[in-house]
């Protein structure tokens, strides 16, 4: 039996008798379909010394399971003119397909094949973990890259936070047929995993065709062996890391709040007057005025028990200096001053806006969705979200201004060559 989310007219939500939640949003006026599973399994789970096994699981579903080869999978979707891919976040591990809307039972069926019976051989980790070392090799090679693995764990020491998701050389070598067997059998399970979809479909026909895939049938996990503990981060420290190049990238940050956060608005209000764009204070300053760099731009991550915001920079290492000086000066302004009123209605019409654009696609809204679910945020509808945003005072913005973006609450980690003496 299917409910009504929160009052929201085309959000539906079912949990089978299993355990899985499914949720869907019907646009009628599509002709696709956007469909997601969300496995609450990743590297804020991991223990250090099987730190990237997630994402090696993730990538080793698609070697093959008991009735598709990895050439089928690869073929399942893409000659119906759909696509499938994966991810591993923080927090959970997620396999999305887009496919036409008559091919939804085709996506639900390839993508609880991976779930739910991968065949996880030791041939295929021979050959997989080699792609995965050669992945964390390109990150190596991408300085804009490396530098927000290195803020990520200087951020957080040694919480689970700072882990990299990919792992290390030394973690991926060392993981074996079976660890990722004893994680699937541990997190792959349905009251583990959150179905989400949207488009064009019913949800009732959805659940039908989940039912028909498998993703009804029992399947016990061992949710016990996903603990995490509480985040707690050290304190703001700076460190460079030298490496030969032609430019110093930086990354300032500092920890904010979780997702479910009422503040959470207010400091991606923030964020977008200070570095979301070529408007922003931080380009204009920085860039325009300064000339010191090409790229310089803000960024905010929410979690489900914490958040971060920070600045990226990437310039010359003799003038990386007076790029974190500037930098550091339109913190403090902002820290001290919150934002004038012209800027914060600019600020909320920006983030209107690309509210209202990203909503516009089945994909988005398919996480939309699952949001609910994962973070468990309350379903607010387009124009009630907007709304929220219009009710953001000064004083909010003022307050999470001083407590979050004060130049010395920020840890600094920089990668590159030192600036010639």
């Amino acid at each position: 039996m299917s409910t009504v989310v929160d009052g929201a007219a085309d959000l539906r939500r079912t949990v089978l008798d299993n355990g899985l939640t499914v949720l869907s949003e019907r646009m009628p006026g599509v002709r696709s379909v956007a469909f997601g599973a969300w496995v609450r399994a990743a590297s804020i789970h991991e223990s250090r010394e099987r730190m990237g096994v997630s994402h090696l699981l993730e990538h080793m579903v698609f070697k093959g399971t008991a009735t598709r080869t990895a050439r089928d999978i690869a073929l399942a979707l893409e000659q119906l003119g759909g696509s499938l891919d994966a991810y591993t976040a923080r927090e959970h591990t997620s396999f999305q397909a887009r496919v036409l809307d008559e091919h939804l039972h085709e996506a639900a069926d390839v993508i609880a094949d991976l779930v739910f019976r991968p065949a996880i051989r030791s041939e295929d980790l021979k050959l997989e973990r080699k792609v995965v070392l050669e992945e964390i090799s390109m990150v190596d090679d991408t300085p804009d890259d490396l530098v927000f693995e290195l803020h990520n764990e200087q951020l957080w020491g040694e919480h689970p936070y700072g882990y990299s998701i990919l792992g290390t050389r030394a973690t991926v070598s060392k993981l074996g047929v079976r660890e990722l067997k004893a994680l699937h059998e541990a997190a792959y399970a349905p009251n583990n995993i959150v179905v989400a979809a949207a488009g064009n479909l019913e949800h009732d026909a959805l659940v039908d065709e989940l039912q028909r895939t498998g993703w009804g049938d029992p399947q016990p996990g061992d949710l016990a062996a996903l603990r995490t503990v509480p985040p707690n981060g050290a304190a703001p420290t700076v460190r460079h890391v030298e490496r030969e190049g032609a430019q110093t990238h930086t990354v300032l940050g500092s920890i904010t709040v979780p997702y479910t956060d009422p503040r959470r608005y207010p400091i991606v209000l923030v964020g977008v007057m200070l570095g979301g764009g070529m408007s922003s204070r931080l380009f204009q300053r920085v860039r325009e005025e300064l000339g010191l760099a090409y790229s310089v731009y803000g960024f905010q991550s929410f979690h489900a028990d914490t958040g971060t915001h920070g600045v990226y920079v990437g310039t010359a290492p003799a003038t990386a200096k007076l790029a974190v000086e500037a930098i550091q000066a339109e913190l403090a302004r902002v820290a001290r001053e919150g934002l004038p009123a012209d800027e914060l209605l600019s600020a909320k019409s920006q983030l209107k806006g690309q509210l209202t654009l990203s909503l516009e696609s089945p994909s988005s809204k398919m996480y939309r969705a699952a949001g609910t679910e994962l973070y468990g945020e309350q379903y607010r509808t387009l124009d009630e979200t907007l709304a929220l945003i219009d009710a953001i005072t000064q004083d909010e913005v003022a307050a999470v201004s001083a407590e979050f973006f004060a130049p010395e609450r920020q840890t600094i980690l920089s990668l590159g060559p030192s600036a010639a003496a």
